[in-house]
């Protein structure tokens, strides 16, 4: 009821003595429908909201809820905002452009709930495995939209994940700002393939997919260090700088961290997004595989320009496709440049 007391106060209908009016009448998806015209506008005493403000922010580009929401709070949202356009107090008449149906975390294939006994305690699993490691478990489970069933879920992974990509920046031996173009080509190759892949997956809302190209880089960057060019090398900071910032959007704790033990000053998530380098995402080679019969025998890298006669010829001269035919003549070749050849023996 807040101050409208003098509203609150009526006579009672039946039989004219003092009354307060029941103030609570309407369902709180209806109360919450227009929330989003309030944040442009918070602190007006006088009005709901400011039309002119809320031209400049609405409608809302993206909007993340449960499934729960479709058939209660945006029906009720887009009753409220055709009827405010009908009004002409605001220019649009779909309160959000885009949707996004996130799933839920269920337990062994079932909602979990008291009466099953499949309950999760959050606290519990905080406790055991650090935020940063449940947050990165949940987002690598899938995509967005999907349930996850916290039964295929591990946790004690993300952990040993994090500690080894963590172990990156104490290892990494070059001092902050070195020019990265002066290191190892196939790092960097590497570090810019998976900042653009990962950049894409996010603006795409897959971020188990971005999650994944991490862990690609990590791997790589971890074989740099230990048997490749060395700590020391420039591409191998870049990777690892690469690393805390895109793990800043999952696992914030572990990636100011490593920010901090790079050289740089907090906060991680001032960094930006590395800009990509397109020179770098071309491919000088590509694995072809060598079929004979429907099985593997050999590999070739080949240029990915390579032409069909060109892959046939260099197919079978391999020595493994040769001594797989047996001395059968070859009945068939197909070919799919730059990635594929499959012989059939006649």
């Amino acid at each position: 009821m807040g101050a409208a007391v003098e509203w609150a106060s009526v006579p009672c209908p039946r039989c004219g003595g003092d009354a307060t009016r029941d103030p609570d009448t309407m369902d709180t998806f209806v109360d919450s429908s227009w929330y989003y015209l309030r944040y442009v506008d918070p602190h007006d005493e006088n009005a709901a909201f400011d039309p002119a403000k809320v031209r400049d922010w609405l409608p809302v580009d993206q909007y993340v809820g449960g499934v729960t929401h479709a058939i209660l709070h945006l029906l009720y949202s887009r009753f409220f905002t055709k009827v405010l356009h009908d009004m002409g107090l605001v220019d649009f008449t779909e309160p959000f452009t885009r949707l996004l149906n996130q799933g839920m975390v269920i337990m062994e294939g079932s909602a979990m709930s008291k009466s099953r006994g499949n309950l999760v305690r959050l606290s519990d699993e905080l406790a055991e495995h650090g935020v940063d490691a449940i947050r990165l478990s949940m987002v690598f489970s899938g995509p967005p939209e999907d349930d996850v069933d916290w039964a295929d879920v591990s946790p004690s992974g993300s952990t040993k994940f994090l500690a080894r990509a963590w172990r990156l920046s104490g290892d990494v031996t070059s001092e902050p700002g070195t020019d990265p173009a002066t290191g190892d080509e196939s790092v960097r190759k590497a570090t810019h393939r998976a900042l653009h892949d990962a950049g894409h997956a996010v603006e795409t809302f897959r971020f188990n997919v971005a999650v994944a190209r991490v862990m690609e880089l990590v791997n790589v960057l971890r074989k740099a260090i230990d048997t490749g060019p060395g700590p020391q090398d420039p591409a191998v900071r870049e990777g690892a700088e690469a690393v805390a910032i895109m793990l800043s959007l999952v696992a914030p704790y572990t990636a100011e961290d490593m920010w901090a033990r790079l050289g740089h000053e907090p906060s991680v998530a001032r960094a930006g997004w590395p800009a990509v380098e397109e020179h770098l995402l071309v491919e000088d080679s590509v694995t072809c595989v060598v079929q004979v019969a429907g099985k593997v025998k050999a590999r070739l890298e080949v240029p990915p320009s390579i032409g069909e006669d060109e892959l046939r010829a260099l197919a079978l001269a391999d020595p493994s496709v040769e001594s797989a035919l047996e001395g059968r003549a070859v009945g068939k070749v197909i070919v799919r440049p730059p990635k594929l050849v499959n012989v059939v023996p006649s």
